[in-house]
């Protein structure tokens, strides 16, 4: 994925973060401080400190759209200068993500994220379709209508929070597709999002220099 999105003249770096066995908040401490690095080392990067967007793929596309909905949680001590300067997205693009801890909910990230009887108070906090405010940076979100996996209801719930808060977004549900396509190169009709995103990221101002052919 960095890859495209250096061939589309964007520059990317790779997060890793921790998951299972870590817990609700360790993952989001991560985002945010990743955020933060690239901040920091924006002018040293050649990149711009207001122009860091996140995307995230099914479970990395929940803790995406967390980052953005409580980019102000607390989450560890702060550390060093890096951790002074604001971990907010400026944009955000998820792809086939999981968003809610409600009835469409996905099992397997609920139970690695919260454990195997979650408190009903983190479940609300983690299902971002409650937490949409008008703070949301804009969103670039595509999902495919028979998802097995995470079903597209989460895509459209968030759309909906999206859309009530006034906040920009563009959605895209494709009628097929197995989940965990990612660039989608097997299959050109949903290999579209590719540059349907190129364009969106360069409408925001994000650089870029090609719009990718979605074949």
């Amino acid at each position: 994925m960095a890859r495209w999105l250096n061939e589309i003249g964007v520059s990317a770096c790779v997060v890793d973060y921790r998951v299972a066995p870590y817990r609700h908040p360790v993952p989001l401490a991560d985002a945010q401080r990743a955020v933060r690095w690239v901040r920091y080392h924006a002018a040293d990067l050649g990149i711009r400190a207001d122009r860091v967007a996140v995307m995230g793929f099914s479970a990395g596309g929940h803790l995406a759209a967390t980052l953005a909905a409580h980019h102000n949680l607390q989450t560890y001590k702060p550390q060093d200068e890096i951790d002074k300067l604001p971990c907010h997205p400026d944009a955000l693009i998820l792809c086939y993500p999981v968003i809610t801890f409600g009835e469409y909910r996905h099992e397997g990230s609920l139970r690695n994220l919260l454990g195997d009887a979650p408190d009903e108070s983190l479940r609300e906090l983690l299902s971002i379709e409650r937490q949409v405010t008008a703070r949301m940076p804009p969103a670039f979100i595509w999902h495919t209508a028979d998802d097995a996996g995470v079903p597209v209801e989460n895509s459209l719930l968030f759309a909906q929070a999206l859309s009530r808060a006034k906040v920009p977004f563009e959605l895209h549900i494709y009628p097929h597709g197995r989940h965990g396509l990612g660039l989608a190169e097997e299959d050109a009709a949903v290999g579209a999002w590719r540059a349907a995103c190129a364009r969106w990221l360069f409408q925001l101002d994000f650089g870029g220099k090609t719009v990718p052919s979605p074949s």
